[in-house]
This record gives structure tokens, sequence and C-alpha cells, in this order.
């Protein structure tokens, strides 16, 4: 078997991934990173709107309204010290990007240009506030692209179109490294590292209608489960308020901070019944709610009154094509709707993970230990959506992810370096964690079949259960009804085979280990919400309809191992007061 040795490896090529790869390449580290696809075909890619930073370029601003913003959106689950982190770093991390090559919009006087997003104010809950700056509407397209150039310029080494399987350790349980196999012809590789980050991004593949592309399905958070890290708050899984009704792409909130607005079948702007001073500017989960709200109560539109319009026409053409020029494309190309002249249909979708890999601020994995502080595992940082820092709590705000990512990334790269200058040789790998590994990968052979399952036939019926058992409103019924079915899934997985076709070998394999990812990252997410028993930012019960931060100010841990624990959220930040928990209103 092939072995490569690096000083750090990264698996994920997104904005996380790649901007941690840039910061270890410039200090020197050799540097690899392994992507299952092309690095800009992540899913970064596909962030629209923007990214938020206390700049003050449009109206008056700083980091602590941004913390505060910050912390009230995650419904008072973020942890403090690294909000405040994240809110001080952000502007430093935009001028960063800008001078990498990221072509921002920009003001008539050359400023880079804000646009108002949801969940925004400013003086800690005062006017709506302009924080999010933006590439038009193809933001996250102009971040990865840019970061990618910066690394090929700094060779970095790619191993495009490899799928990591599991993560490797030595006899003393540190991480050194990942197993993973070239999808083209099959071929493994062990990828020995000193320190191993993941940022492989979300798990919105969960659900049948996603904003998400079809690679998210959740690998690195699996990899973290196996090698006996409890996954974090899985149960707080976002829906964009705005996705195409039946189709799921995004129309980002970008399309409501440039004055959109949403109504119902009667004509009524809906939103000023559920949140009378921000309106369409409310967080996300806000928004969400109110529109299922509205469909349930029979006020939603079209033939089987099953969505609601986002309005952009009164915006004007040349508004909507400077500022939402992908949007107004999108909507020509699968709607044949010129969003300058007639109301997209929009529904919730499912969107982002705000649960993941437990992390600190410095991007350490890091595993709770009973009755003492929580210990980093040696070796082992997250970044992105895979981590679970937390930042986002409860609900993220929009701008809120690609700042994540980028602030984050450089933190674990930063991490990362200090811990190379310490340990300046490779660890002897444990063979067994190897071996346990290639069992995983040769599970999924070429081999004929004597089952009936098919890995498309089980992906479906996942997709199905969790959008039907764990979406925006949920009770105690809907979701244990979740749980079992969820687990007689992951008892059919042993029942499935691939076939021995050798035209679709290795991308019925990929689908194969995907799909075992996505099951165990559904049990942490089931288990998690059904377990919570309060309403809280995403997680929504109509049996619990009141946050309990008597009970539940408190993040969960699930293991594939010993099941749910908890932990206590981190309240107190770096240097300022805190921000104590009260009622959430927009």
């Amino acid at each position: 078997m092939k072995r490569r040795q690096f000083d750090s490896l990264i698996i994920g090529a997104g904005g996380g991934g790649l901007r941690a790869a840039l910061q270890l390449a410039n200090a020197d580290a050799s540097v690899a990173v392994v992507s299952k696809v092309f690095p800009t075909r992540s899913h970064t890619v596909a962030a629209q709107g923007g990214m938020n930073a206390a700049l003050a370029n449009v109206l008056p601003d700083n980091w602590h309204w941004h913390m505060f913003d910050t912390v009230k959106g995650s419904d008072y689950l973020g942890d403090q010290d690294a909000i405040e982190y994240m809110c001080r770093a952000a502007p430093r991390a935009v001028y960063e990007l800008e001078h990498f090559g990221v072509p921002f919009s920009r003001l008539d006087n050359g400023s880079i240009y804000q646009r108002p997003f949801g969940g925004q104010s400013q003086n800690f809950g005062g006017d709506q506030a302009a924080r999010t700056c933006a590439a038009a509407d193809r933001t996250g397209h102009a971040i990865l692209h840019s970061l990618y150039q910066q690394n090929i310029r700094a060779k970095t080494h790619f191993f495009d179109e490899y799928f990591a399987v599991d993560l490797l350790k030595d006899e003393e349980g540190h991480v050194l490294g990942a197993l993973a196999f070239n999808i083209h012809n099959g071929e493994p590789v062990v990828i020995e590292a000193k320190t191993t980050l993941l940022a492989t991004g979300g798990a919105g593949q969960l659900y049948r209608t996603t904003t998400n592309a079809l690679i998210n399905t959740g690998d690195g958070m699996a990899m973290a489960l196996r090698a006996g890290v409890p996954l974090q708050d899985m149960e707080f899984f976002q829906f964009h308020p705005t996705g195409i009704a039946g189709h799921g792409m995004l129309i980002t909130e970008g399309a409501r901070g440039e004055g959109g607005y949403l109504v119902n079948a009667d004509g009524e702007r809906l939103m000023e019944r559920y949140a009378p001073k921000a309106k369409d500017l409310a967080s996300r989960d806000v928004v969400s709610r109110a529109i299922a709200t509205e469909v349930r109560e029979g006020r939603g539109c079209g033939p089987n009154k099953d969505y609601v319009l986002l309005k952009l026409d009164h915006l004007g053409e040349d508004v909507i094509q400077k500022r939402l020029p992908g949007i107004r494309q999108t909507c020509i190309t699968f709607l044949g709707i010129d969003p300058a002249e007639q109301p997209i249909p929009v529904f919730p979708t499912a969107h982002y993970t705000m649960g993941g890999i437990p992390t600190n601020r410095f991007g350490q994995v890091v595993t709770p230990v009973k009755d003492t502080p929580e210990e980093p595992v040696t070796g082992l940082y997250a970044a992105g959506e895979c981590a679970c820092v937390s930042v986002h709590g409860a609900n993220r705000l929009g701008g809120n992810s690609l700042l994540d990512i980028l602030v984050f990334g450089r933190a674990a790269a930063n991490h990362i370096i200090e811990h190379l200058n310490e340990h300046r040789y490779h660890k002897p790998l444990d063979e067994s964690s190897v071996e346990r590994a290639m069992e995983r990968l040769n599970r999924w052979q070429r081999k004929p079949c004597s089952t009936s399952e098919s890995v498309s036939d089980l992906r479906n019926e996942l997709k199905q259960v969790m959008e039907e058992h764990c979406s925006v409103f949920r009770n105690e019924e809907v979701m244990r009804q979740g749980v079992e079915k969820v687990e007689a899934l992951v008892k059919r997985l042993d029942n499935v085979c691939i076939g021995d076709q050798s035209d679709v070998f290795n991308t019925a394999r990929v689908e194969a280990l995907e799909l075992e990812n996505l099951m165990h990252v559904a049990l942490a997410t089931m288990h998690s919400a059904y377990a919570r028993e309060e309403s809280r930012g995403a997680h929504s019960r109509i049996d619990f309809p009141e946050r309990d931060d008597k009970k539940w100010m408190r993040h969960s841990l699930y293991s594939l191992e010993h099941g749910l624990d908890y932990k206590p959220v981190r309240t107190k930040p770096m240097s300022v007061e805190s921000f104590p928990p009260k009622a959430r209103v927009y």
C-alpha cells in the first residue's frame, strides 16, 4: 500500500480547509489536502449572500454589537468566548480576503459594500445594521476560487478526487493521519501526518429537500464518531426560509437584505405578524417557522397552498441585475420566472448543520472527561460546518458561516504551527488502526448480490424519515418514531450490496461509504433531538413550546459507544461582560 508523509493533513477543500492550508503552507509546513471533488467544487462555492464583519462602511457598527446579535441569534446556546473571538477577528478576515484577490462589490467611494441581513442590529438590538460583505450574490464562489489560487501559488499538495475513509492513530490514541483511496482507480493510500484537520462541511443530504450539494454527507463528523469523538448539538439543523418551493435551491437572504419581502395568499406581508420590528430580516428560525405556520393555517399560495411568495419586482431590474444576478438567472433557468417581474415561490429547506465535532476556539477537537475539564484530542483539529466551536448555538445568523470557516480555519492552522514546532518528528502508526480502516473500505467491494437492499433505496428512505420526523416543527411521538426508523435503517445497512458491475465500481463504493456516514450522523441528530425537551432556536418542539434555561442551557454530546451526555455552555466571554439569556424577539 502507498504511504505518504506530511506535516499536516487537511480533509476537505472548502473555505475552512483552504484557509488553513494557506496559513500552513505560508509557514513552510508540508500540507496535503484530500478532497473528494475538485477543490473549487467544494460546497463553499454555493454560499451566496456574504460574510459578516463590523466594518461600518454603510451604517455605524462595531464588533461588540455583532457579538450581541450572534449570542442572541444562537438563542444563548453559543459559547461566548468563541463568539467574541470570531466577531473581533472578522474585519481582519475580510481584509485578508481582499488582499488574496476576492472581488467584493464596492460602494461609490471604493470601500467594500455591505448589505443588511437577518438578525443584525445596531447598539445591542436597536436599528437594522448593514454588516454583510458581499461579492454580488456569489460571495462563496469568489472566496473559494481566490483561496484555491493562493494555495496553488503556495504549493499546497492536493489529493483531488480522493475519498477519506477513516482516521488513523498511534497506540496512545493520538491522531496521525487517515486512510484515503483514489476514486478513479480504487487504490488506497495511507497519509501519515503529525496533525489532521477535518474540514468536510455539513450533512444536508440527510434531508430530501435541501440547499446542499450531493457531496454534503457528514463524512468528517462520522469519521470523528467512529474515532470515539462525540458529536455536539446535532439536534439543531437550520432550515433556510427561502428555498425554491419543491426544489430546495437557495434564494439568498441577501434578496430580503436588498428589500425583498414575503407575502401570503392574501397578499399580506406575513412577517409583520411574527417579527413586527425586524420583519423579513428576523432570524432564520423565526422566518422559517412563520412560513411553515402560514402554510399550515391555510394561507399558502399556489394550487396546493404549499408555499409563500418572495417579492423582488418592486426593486427594479437594475438593482436585481447588479446585486442578485445569480438569483435572477437561477429563477429564469429553473422556474421560467424573472424575479424582476414576478414573485418567487419559496418554502423552508434544509440548509445548515449547527452542531458537529466539538472544538475550542483554537480548532482543537475536545472531548469531555468526567468531572474534569475537556481534553484536546492530540493531533486532531476541525473547522467549518463539520465543527461545533460553538459560535452558532441553536441557530446561525446569515453571513456568519463564511466568517466561521475563515476565522477558525486560520486559528486552527496557527495552533497547528505551534504543535509542529513542538513535535518535529513523525510517530509510528498503530498498524491495527490501518487494518480497521481497510476493513471498512473492503466491506464495500464488488461482489455478486444475494440481497435486494440497494444504497439508493436506503438513502432515499433515510432522507424521507429525517424530513418527516426531524423537520421545522417536532414533537415527542413523531421523533420517537424517527429514532426507531433510523435505527432500523442502520441495521438494514448490513444487507446492502453494491453489485459487481465494474463500470460503476468506485462511484457505487463512494456512495455506500457516504450512506454509512449519513446513517451515523442521522443517529446523532435524531437521538439528540428526541431528548431535548424544550424549544430553542432551530429545535422547535410543539409539546415543549418554551425555552428552558434552567434545565437545557447545555450542549448535547452523542457518541456511538455511550449515547447521550451533556456539557455546560461557556457563558463567560474573553474580555467583556457576558450577555445573559433573555426573551428572544425581533
